[in-house]
């Protein structure tokens, strides 16, 4: 017994030396401050991407858990760098001050993209059974499921909006392109105007930086997040707030988990 004591007396010892060696809170302040906006959205972004992918390892997979973590640190820890400069949440595209814009161009933009998305859901739906095992597990999580049409929701339906709204959307759409494409944005002022909004680099970076953060679960199909970040961003430029590309960002997940229940009746 006594022996045992000792190794873990020795054992707390090491760690509190360990612990003593490393910089006070404030040093690490301090060193935060003295980076550049781009390093310190990276600095965030990273916190953010290595709690998820923690979060996903420690509880077996994307469990509500997992999801919670993210939620959390896509709406929170921005506030490190926002409350230092005593700004908020309605200065990073959370307010409704162009609502109808928000409104409209989510309208006009899902009327387009939406139909087309639906075909070309059916098309990969068709295509993917023949591809070689390797590569269907690369690009899509329904490797060896053979398409059914039958039109059906998912169970839960009503939660699942919500849920796709408030728990996923906008605090996604809140971080990236409130935070992330804004912070950037102060770095590199950069861009040209394409139909109304000004387009940088600080859109294009944000546009990875998101498609790389859907890797935190280890899903390399969700790279193709991409292309409708590109959209999304597009719609912040354009109106000045995140609502907008929130609303789509949620239809668009909402529209996706239909598609898989109706032709592969998935109902999770």
């Amino acid at each position: 017994m006594d022996s045992v004591l000792d190794a873990i007396e020795r054992g707390l010892r090491a760690l509190g030396a360990r612990l003593s060696a490393l910089p006070p809170i404030r040093a690490i302040g301090g060193r935060y401050l003295r980076l550049g906006a781009a390093q310190q959205v990276l600095a965030i972004w990273a916190a953010s991407f290595l709690s998820i992918v923690f979060a996903f390892i420690l509880s077996g997979g994307p469990t509500a858990t997992a999801k919670i973590v993210a939620t959390v640190s896509f709406l929170y820890l921005p506030l490190l760098d926002l409350r230092r400069r005593d700004e908020d949440y309605p200065d990073y595209g959370i307010t409704l001050r162009a609502w109808r814009t928000d409104l409209k161009l989510f309208l006009i933009l899902f009327g387009i993209v939406g139909p087309l998305y639906v075909l070309g859901f059916w098309a990969f739906a068709q295509i993917l059974p023949e591809l070689p095992v390797s590569l269907s597990r690369l690009i899509s999580p329904y490797t060896g499921e053979r398409p059914h049409f039958a039109f059906r929701l998912p169970n839960q339906f009503p939660e699942r909006v919500i849920d796709n709204l408030l728990v996923v959307a906008l605090p996604e759409e809140f971080f990236y392109r409130g935070f992330v494409q804004t912070r950037l944005r102060d770095a590199w002022p950069e861009g040209r105007v394409f139909f109304g909004a000004r387009l940088g680099r600080a859109f294009w970076v944000t546009a990875v930086l998101f498609a790389i953060g859907h890797l935190a679960i280890f899903q390399a199909w969700r790279l193709a997040v991409v292309f409708p970040a590109l959209l999304f961003g597009w719609m912040r430029e354009r109106t000045g707030t995140v609502i907008g590309s929130s609303l789509f960002h949620a239809a668009a997940n909402i529209l996706s988990v239909v598609l898989e229940a109706c032709f592969f009746g998935r109902q999770a």
